[in-house]
């Protein structure tokens, strides 16, 4: 009678345990607000795709990196702890999507959740993303057409096309180039030339991506590069290089109009253009609402402005991390990162236009 007793209330237990995790499961979809989010862009969001390339000198994967990382410890990311990637996913209630590169080593790697195909040093054009040292936009759209492959195979067509159609695509890139254009003594265009070949190229690739079922897709514009601690070398006053930055707003402009052309023109697109350039001036302009202290100097590196010598095993670092914006000559830091993230999913048409990520995913 006793075992008897024991038995009901074991299975008694046990069906408000699975009860508890039904529940548990429930509370876990409505949370996931998409099913997966594909990342495509530089080293901003870049969470280790160059670790695994051998000729790179594009690479995180070292002290001081990932101090304010879990487990301080270097990952490939370009910061002192996450990224916009990260705290993006994070917001979409999703794990942070994998490096592409990572997931290879693994013949039973998930693609269902999402992918990051981005590479430091990696821009819009070829010419920007030289195969090798970095994996230029092309090679990353590339590798995503060996994705669907995969997941053709395993879900059939019209899964695909129904998971593609609700996923997040997101696209952050355009920095190298500006940069590389304009730190080149070389130039074989006209700054003009450079911003219509970047907005054809883009073009270019988003068509490619609605072509395999992206539906809900994601542009950052370049951010107020002219204002790195890098460029404010270039000046005595370290102030922020005004051409460079005239000619960034001028990018973000064409890239905007382009957006808007594609809607009209792709049925069924949707799409969210983030204006980083100016979150990047009001926190500059304004540190202080912002939680920041220090808008000049990097926090990583050797030299003036830490910005002479990159972020290296032997470079200082700042104690007060959270109160700078740049991590080292170029990247922002975890904290910078944070506000961006916190802007692109529910920010005003003043950055996001014509809405946020929030109210993409829910289109």
């Amino acid at each position: 009678m006793e075992a008897r007793r024991v038995s009901v209330a074991k299975k008694i237990t046990m069906f408000f345990l699975v009860i508890c995790l039904f529940v548990w499961g429930l509370e876990l979809s409505e949370a996931q607000m998409t099913p997966a989010m594909f990342v495509f862009g530089d080293s901003q969001v870049d969470v280790g795709n160059n670790n695994h390339l051998i000729l790179s000198i594009a690479k995180a994967n070292f002290a001081h990196n990932g101090i304010d990382f879990p487990r301080h410890k270097p990952t490939g990311r370009f910061s002192n702890g996450k990224n916009a990637a990260d705290f993006l996913a994070e917001k979409l209630g999703l794990s942070t999507s994998p490096a592409y590169l990572s997931m290879l080593i693994n013949t039973h790697a998930s693609y269902m959740n999402g992918v990051n195909f981005a590479s430091g040093g990696a821009g819009i054009l070829n010419s920007t993303g030289y195969y090798g040292k970095s994996i230029r936009l092309t090679e990353q759209i590339h590798n995503f057409v060996k994705v669907h492959e995969v997941m053709l195979q395993r879900m059939g067509s019209n899964g695909v096309e129904k998971h593609f159609s609700k996923s997040l695509f997101a696209i952050v890139t355009g920095s190298n180039d500006i940069l590389d254009f304009f730190e080149s003594e070389d130039k074989t265009m006209t700054p003009q030339e450079l911003v219509d070949l970047m907005i054809n190229y883009m073009k270019s690739h988003i068509k490619k991506l609605y072509e395999l079922g992206a539906r809900k897709i994601f542009v950052a514009g370049v951010g107020a590069v002219g204002c790195v601690p890098k460029l404010r070398l270039r000046s005595e006053t370290h102030e922020c290089d005004e051409e460079v930055n005239s000619w960034t707003v001028k990018y973000n402009e064409q890239l905007k109009a382009t957006l808007m052309e594609l809607k009209s023109e792709l049925q069924g697109l949707n799409y969210s253009f983030f204006d980083l350039y100016t979150i990047m001036q009001n926190v500059i302009q304004n540190p202080s609402a912002h939680g920041f202290k220090e808008v000049k100097a990097a926090c990583c590196g050797i030299g003036t402005l830490r910005a002479k010598i990159p972020c290296l095993p032997i470079s200082l670092y700042c104690p007060n991390r959270k109160d700078h914006v740049f991590w080292d000559l170029y990247h922002p830091t975890e904290a910078m990162a944070r506000i961006v993230a916190d802007t692109v999913f529910d920010g005003p048409s003043e950055y996001c236009v014509p809405m946020n990520v929030r109210q993409l995913v829910s289109a």
